[in-house]
């Protein structure tokens, strides 16, 4: 089977920072084709694409829209529009060269792509495909009134993308009763998916191996709750710093460390402010923004425990990487997220006690990082995924 992998425009494949789309892109081309299928990414050109043995169909793009260009805002906007014109215009001459009778199949996975796509791609090319769509965004997990607005002023055009593909994939079952009922699209041209995780690059370390890291962030003899993630309010840094900082006070060996990129610095700033008069601020520390792989598993095992404080998701990569690294992940109970192995919570008293928990008890934390590691190893794996979506296209084709 013949398979177009569409790439974001946001950056290049590979990521080198927690490009989470860019990600999934990456990793289950590589699956499919290990599963012996012809998989060929589109992607945003870069002069300095990081090494990869993935076949890439580069996008040109004009002077200051580059893939290295990733600062969010209406620059970020117009980046998307620039690229997504351009991307249909490389797929309009994929199209034209594909042999008729050729079986092929594109996967969006960012509603700007699809949306340019089927306005600038005549329908007489577009008929010799089958075209599936990804939902990634986060925005269905809420009340539709919050919902239909968001749609209105900023999702309008995945709503579109969905109406006109073959067949959408969904990331919960949540996202799939809202867009049934509200949105108007059959359920039978809505497949449920699972997100991936490399569990190769991201797996349990020995203590030597990061005995190092943690002498260099001066956290040798600490206990760490992680929290990965942009740094922003929906990300709800605050929100879990405020929950653990009670624990922090009674255990002085504890630390909370947190990496992602800086989404809205008054945000980070906020934190700071909270960690300096809560008389914590030595033991909070910002990781920076991590490349993901080997470099990110080795900081999960650096800590503890894996804290998911988010406000809203469709479906974290970084719960099931903290899962695959060996971590025991803390998820709030309020959050939609359909995942095995991790553990819930109501409240911040709930929280603190369950981490005190496995902190005091090492073979019981080990317990739980062991069910977590199983759960991704037979639910979670990029190739059982690839497996579920190439099942589905077969399908389209």
């Amino acid at each position: 089977m013949r398979i177009f992998e569409i790439g974001t425009g946001y950056t290049s494949i590979p990521a080198d920072k927690g490009a989470a789309t860019e990600i999934v892109v990456d990793n289950l081309s590589r699956s499919l084709i290990k599963l012996g299928h012809d998989v060929t990414v589109v992607d945003i050109e870069d002069p300095n694409r990081l090494p990869t043995d993935l076949p890439i169909l580069e996008v040109p793009m004009p002077k200051g829209f580059g893939a290295t260009d990733e600062a969010l805002g209406i620059k970020h906007k117009l980046k998307r529009v620039v690229y997504s014109i351009k991307l249909a215009g490389v797929l309009k001459r994929v199209l034209q060269q594909l042999p008729a009778g050729d079986k092929a199949l594109l996967h969006f996975h960012n509603q700007y792509n699809a949306f340019f796509f089927y306005r600038l791609v005549p329908s007489s090319l577009r008929s010799k495909v089958a075209v599936a769509y990804t939902v990634h965004s986060y925005i269905w997990h809420d009340d539709w009134d919050v919902i239909e607005g968001m749609i209105k002023r900023r999702y309008f055009q995945e709503v579109d993308a969905m109406k006109r593909a073959d067949q959408s994939f969904v990331l919960n079952d949540d996202a799939i009763s809202l867009i049934t009922e509200h949105v108007g699209i059959d359920a039978s041209k809505l497949t449920l998916i699972a997100n991936g995780v490399d569990t190769e690059a991201y797996r349990p370390c020995e203590s030597s191996e990061v005995a190092d890291l943690a002498s260099s962030l001066g956290l040798a003899d600490m206990d760490c709750i992680i929290q990965v993630g942009s740094v922003c309010d929906r990300k709800n840094q605050i929100g879990a710093l405020k929950m653990v900082a009670p624990l922090m006070r009674e255990r002085e060996n504890l630390a909370y460390i947190y990496a992602g990129g800086v989404i809205d610095q008054e945000y980070k700033d906020s934190l700071d402010t909270f960690a300096s008069s809560y008389g914590i601020s030595e033991r909070v520390v910002y990781l920076g923004e991590l490349k993901p792989g080997k470099e990110l598993n080795r900081y999960y095992n650096l800590a503890k425990c894996s804290l998911f404080a988010t406000k809203a998701e469709a479906f974290s990569l970084v719960v099931i990487e903290a899962m695959s690294s060996g971590q025991p992940v803390f998820v709030d109970s309020a959050l939609k997220v359909d995942l095995d192995g991790i553990e819930r919570y109501n409240d911040g008293d709930e929280l603190r006690r369950k981490i005190s928990r496995i902190l005091d008890d090492e073979p019981e934390r080990e317990r739980v990082a062991a069910a977590a590691r199983a759960t991704v190893l037979e639910k979670y794996s990029w190739d059982k995924v690839a497996f579920d979506y190439a099942r589905a296209f077969e399908k389209l084709i």
